[in-house]
């Protein structure tokens, strides 16, 4: 036996990491001991194509940086690094006097049901809870300083390079020719998008990021979603452009059967950095997000791939495919997912309009996930843009003197020139507005055609009751909208529709989705 398999024996014990026998996680690169307050993590000694973790130093060294790199997001998680001793009469110790033989990041433990990727097996995620996670992550984001010196093209082609090298190696698992088909393709869209890859450098968009972003690295600690185990191992693949950090979790989400979150958590960071919280607007780098998805699903099915060959290392299993039908299929349905995530998706344009209390922003933000690519339409808001503009959060309120007509210009122009980014960028868009006026909705009728986008838009009805009384009943809500407002607006001359549909509104949320998805065409 090893003294790596001593020291895993040793943690396994009853009463060692604390009181009872300790939870074993096992992944490609580390053994995770759960107990029931704390948890011990030792690095695997392994050498792949993406780390070393070989020897002792280098070992000690990643469990130095692991902790550097996640105290920031997760400071109450994070203790420290505890080195595991060979006692004088032989024994393994925890902190002991004797020489280290192996070193251990030390945290405190929570339940595996607290990770969303156990969440997201139970069932659709709370859209309150996604839109917690998106400002962790845009406040990580945030946080970080741009890196004015990268070569994202350069980086992105290593990227393709080497997921394509480490699945071609598994020739076993993963076939042939559909990894060289990915390869080329992805070479292609990095090709292509070498001028917008160049330009997220300008923008500062390539920060120290998280690195590893998917379902199982973020848990739900104290109520609160928690970023923890970023990739601590390559300063170099961890440095990268926010958007291909944020798609690890989108391209996760989609893959689990969770598009309405992966939607939810897009438009609420892209709200964040677009008018809140950060230095730049990442609409423009949608255009990237194709690619960036695909490169995430790559990374899943390679590291799929390399687990695999871990195991049939430790068991010393020449049939690397015996016993691992569920990671087998993991890998492949990853190289699939990787493909299909290079098809572009058409974009179009869909404005939902009505008096306030209508259901706007509620019909548009269930629309949303059903409308363009994986990921859904980016959902514009006047309310949110508008609270976007004065540099305050969402349900903080505005007084009367910002809802004159000069102001009301100001946030149709912003909406505007952001779904005219955003269809430009192949993505497409749901504006959400009053719209009352016949020059407002003729203004995007113009954007879509000057954009060659297809467009349709939505006029929502209910009676006054109704709006009322939905306007009266609001929580927490981005709307300043009063009972005043809905009798003000009552008066308005709407003018002529055009070729806006009208729906009616006054019955339940599901009952106007579904007359609004009759009414675009949509399953």
């Amino acid at each position: 036996m090893s003294s790596y398999d001593d020291v895993v024996a040793f943690l396994s014990s009853p009463g060692i990491v604390d009181s009872g026998v300790p939870h074993l996680h096992t992944t490609h690169i580390a053994h995770v001991f759960v107990g029931q307050t704390r948890a011990l993590k030792i690095k695997r000694p392994v050498k792949l194509a993406f780390l070393d973790f070989s020897t002792l130093e280098k070992r000690h060294a990643a469990c130095l940086s692991e902790i550097a790199v996640n105290r920031t997001n997760a400071p109450e998680i994070y203790i420290g690094v505890v080195a595991i001793t060979r006692e004088a009469d032989g024994r393994l110790a925890i902190g002991g006097g004797g020489v280290p033989v192996e070193w251990a990041v030390e945290m405190r433990a929570f339940r595996d049901d607290d990770l969303l990727a156990e969440r997201a097996r139970q069932g659709p995620l709370d859209p309150a809870l996604m839109r917690q996670t998106a400002d962790a992550i845009a406040a990580m984001h945030a946080r970080a300083k741009p890196e004015p010196a990268a070569d994202t093209v350069a980086k992105m082609l290593a990227i393709v390079a080497e997921v394509g090298g480490v699945c071609g190696a598994h020739s076993e698992v993963l076939e042939g020719d559909a990894v060289a088909q990915w390869m080329a393709r992805a070479r292609c869209a990095v090709d292509d998008a070498a001028p917008l890859l160049r330009a997220r450098v300008a923008a500062g968009a390539i920060r120290r990021c998280h690195g590893d972003l998917h379902l199982a690295n973020i848990v739900i600690w104290q109520g609160r979603p928690t970023l923890f185990d970023a990739l601590e191992f390559s300063e170099e693949m961890a440095t990268v452009d926010t958007l291909y950090d944020l798609a690890f979790l989108m391209m996760d989400l989609v893959h689990h059967g969770q598009r309405a979150a992966a939607n939810t958590i897009l438009n609420h960071y892209l709200w964040r950095t677009g008018g809140r919280g950060g230095e730049t607007d990442d609409i423009d780098g949608l255009r990237l997000m194709p690619l960036y998805l695909s490169c995430r699903a790559g990374i899943r099915a390679m590291v799929a791939a390399t687990r695999l060959g871990v195991q049939r290392s430790a068991a010393g299993v020449n049939d690397v495919t015996a016993g691992s039908d569920g990671i087998i299929a993991q890998a492949r349905g990853y190289l699939r997912a990787a493909l299909d995530l290079l098809e572009p998706t058409p974009p179009r344009l869909i404005a939902v309009g009505g008096l306030s209390g209508s259901g706007k922003s509620t019909l548009a933000a269930a629309l949303a996930p059903l409308v363009g690519g994986p990921l859904g339409a980016l959902h514009l808001r006047s309310d949110l843009e508008r609270k976007a503009m004065m540099g305050i959060d969402e349900t903080d309120r505005l007084p009367p003197e910002h809802y004159t007509p000069e102001s009301a210009a100001c946030v149709y122009q912003r909406v505007l020139m952001r779904a005219q980014a955003a269809v430009t960028a192949g993505q497409s868009v749901i504006v959400d507005a009053v719209f009352a006026t016949q020059q407002e909705r003729r203004r995007l009728t113009s954007l879509a055609a000057a954009a060659n986008v297809p467009f349709s838009g939505l006029w929502l009805e209910a009676d006054a009751d109704t709006l009322r009384r939905r306007v009266d009943e609001r929580r927490d809500d981005a709307s300043d909208a009063t009972r005043a407002v809905v009798d003000r607006q009552l008066g308005y001359d709407i003018g002529p529709l055009d070729e806006w549909q009208r729906v009616k509104a006054g019955g339940t949320p599901g009952d106007t989705l579904q007359a609004a998805c009759r009414a675009l065409g949509l399953p």
